[in-house]
C-alpha cells in the first residue's frame, strides 16, 4: 500500500469514528474543537516538517468536496488597532448587554443539518435566533412557514460570515456550534477583546506595521492608519501555539534553508523517520554534526532510537519543497517564531487554519514581501519578490527601514457599520472573565482619548 493509499484509509477511518462519537457535540458547541483536534492528530500529514502528499504539487486524486466561499477576511481600510474599531466594539458591548438582560437567545437543536428547501420545525427557532443578533430582519407577518427558504439562507450566510465559517448557506455542524454559544459568553468575549484592543492602543503603535491575529487566521499590513493589504494565514496548532509578541521585521530571506528546531526534530521528524526511513531523503533534509553548518552526517549512520539533539542538527535544502517555501520574513524575537511562505497552499482554503508549529504561514506572501520592501532602493514597484524567485538566485535583503510586527489574539470585534464578528478561542485564552476587568457605563460612554490613533 502506498503512502497515498495509507493516508486516504487513515482519513476515512478517522471521519467514520468522528461521526459515530460526536453525537450532539455540535449543539453543545464542541464540534469545532473536535474538528481541529482531528486536523492536529493528523499533523504528520500537514505539519511544518514537509509537504509529502499534501502540497499543491501533488498529482494524486484529491477528495471530492464542494468548494464554498470563505468570507473570513475583513474588508475596508480600517485597522483592528484604531479608535473606530474600539468605538464600534464598545457599542457592541452595550448592545449585547441589552440582549443578555432580555434573556439571550434560544438554542437551535442539532446536529442534523438544515438544508435549502427543507421543511423543518426548527426553522422558526432558527429565525428567532438570527433576528436577535440582526442577521435576519424582523418578521413581516404573523404566519411564517417551516421551509428553509432563500431569506433564511441569506441570514445564515451573514451569520457564517460574521463567525469566520464557510459560507454554505445551510445550518451545518459548525454553524450549530456557533449559534449555540450563549449570549452571556458572547458578551464576555466582547468585553475581554475590547480590553485587548484598548490596551494595544495604549501602547505606542507605529504608522507602518503588520498585525497578525491568530484566531482570525489573518494578517493586515497597515500604513498611515489604513490597511494596505490583508492576507489569510496559518497559525500554530493547540500544542504549538502562535505566541502574542511584538517584534521588528528586519529582512527577507529568499530561498531559505530550514533549520529544523529541536522540538520539531524530536517530536515530529524522528518519529516519522522510524516509520518511514526514506522520508529525509525525499524531503531533502540533511543531518549535521554539532551545528546546522557543521560536518554532514550520513543519514544511514544515525541511530534513530538514540538521537542526541544537542549533537545532531537537521537542515532542509532551499527550494519548492522547503517547509518555509521560497521566502522567509526575518523578525528576531525571544519565541523564535517568524512568518514565511509554504508549499502547502491548499490549507489556506480551510476555514480553521491552526496547523503550524507556531510560526505563521502567509498566503500570497510575495505581495507582502513587496510591501515590506517598497521603501528600499529598486523595490518601489510590485513584482520584485516574484521576479527574484523566478530568477532562482538566493537573496537576503536587509531592510533599511525595519517594520514592527504584532502577533495578537483578538476573538471578537465590531466594524464601523455595527457588524459584530466572533472567532473561535482556538488556544483557550478567553477562559477567564478576570482578564476582562470591570467595565462600567461611564467608561463605555465618553469619547475616546485623543491619544488613540485615527483610521
Amino acid at each position: 500500500m502506498t503512502d497515498e493509499d495509507t493516508k486516504n484509509v487513515f482519513f476515512a477511518t478517522r471521519r467514520s469514528i468522528l461521526r459515530k462519537s460526536l453525537g450532539l457535540a455540535a449543539a453543545a458547541g464542541t464540534l469545532p474543537i473536535s474538528r481541529q483536534a482531528l486536523a492536529q492528530s493528523d499533523a504528520w500529514w500537514q505539519s511544518i516538517i514537509g509537504h509529502g502528499a499534501g502540497t499543491d504539487s501533488d498529482s494524486a486524486p484529491q477528495r471530492r468536496r464542494k468548494k464554498y466561499e470563505l468570507g473570513d477576511l475583513r474588508t475596508g481600510s480600517t485597522p483592528w488597532l484604531s479608535d473606530v474599531t474600539l468605538a464600534a466594539t464598545r457599542d457592541a458591548v452595550q448592545r449585547y448587554r441589552r440582549i443578555v438582560s432580555r434573556g439571550g437567545w434560544p438554542v437551535v437543536p442539532g446536529p442534523r443539518s438544515i438544508r435549502p428547501g427543507d421543511y423543518d420545525d426548527r426553522v422558526s427557532v432558527l429565525r428567532k435566533r438570527l433576528r436577535i443578533e440582526g442577521d435576519m430582519p424582523p418578521e413581516k407577518s404573523y404566519y411564517e412557514g417551516m421551509e428553509f427558504d432563500e431569506a433564511d439562507q441569506r441570514a445564515v450566510a451573514a451569520f457564517q460570515r460574521r463567525n469566520g465559517l464557510r459560507i454554505t448557506k445551510r445550518v451545518d455542524r459548525a454553524t450549530f456550534a456557533a449559534l449555540n454559544v450563549p449570549a452571556d459568553m458572547r458578551l464576555q468575549q466582547l468585553e475581554l477583546n475590547y480590553r485587548r484592543i484598548q490596551n494595544m492602543l495604549n501602547e505606542r503603535v507605529a504608522d507602518r506595521y503588520i498585525l497578525v491575529n491568530a484566531p482570525a487566521f489573518q494578517l493586515e499590513a497597515v500604513e498611515k492608519y489604513e490597511v494596505k493589504q490583508r492576507h489569510r494565514v496559518i497559525a500554530g496548532r493547540t500544542e504549538r501555539q502562535t505566541p502574542e509578541i511584538r517584534a521588528t521585521i528586519k529582512g527577507l530571506n529568499f530561498f531559505p534553508y530550514w533549520r529544523v528546531p529541536i522540538s520539531v526534530a524530536k517530536y515530529d521528524l524522528v518519529p516519522r523517520m522510524k516509520k518511514d526511513p526514506g522520508y529525509l531523503e525525499r524531503e531533502r533534509i540533511r543531518a549535521f554534526k554539532g551545528s546546522y553548518d557543521g560536518e554532514e552526517i550520513p543519514i544511514s549512520q544515525i541511530d534513530w532510537d538514540n538521537v542526541d539533539h544537542d549533537k545532531i542538527k537537521f537542515r532542509q535544502d532551499p527550494g519548492d519543497w522547503n517547509a518555509l517555501g521560497l521566502v522567509r520574513i526575518d523578525m528576531p524575537n525571544s519565541e523564535t517564531v517568524y512568518m514565511h511562505d509554504t508549499p502547502m497552499k491548499k490549507l489556506f482554503g480551510q476555514a480553521s487554519r491552526a496547523y503550524s508549529a507556531g510560526c505563521v504561514r502567509v498566503q500570497n506572501v510575495f505581495d507582502l514581501a513587496d510591501w515590506l520592501a517598497n521603501k528600499e532602493l529598486g523595490w518601489d514597484k510590485p513584482g520584485n519578490a516574484e521576479a527574484i524567485v523566478e530568477a532562482g538566485s538566493p537573496l537576503d535583503l536587509t531592510l533599511t527601514r525595519p517594520v514592527p510586527v504584532i502577533f495578537t489574539y483578538i476573538t471578537a470585534w465590531a466594524e464601523q457599520d455595527g457588524t459584530v464578528h466572533f472567532r473561535r478561542d482556538i488556544y483557550n485564552r478567553d477562559g477567564s472573565r478576570a482578564f476582562a476587568g470591570d467595565m462600567d457605563d461611564d467608561e463605555l460612554g465618553p469619547p475616546l482619548e485623543a491619544k488613540m490613533l485615527s483610521p
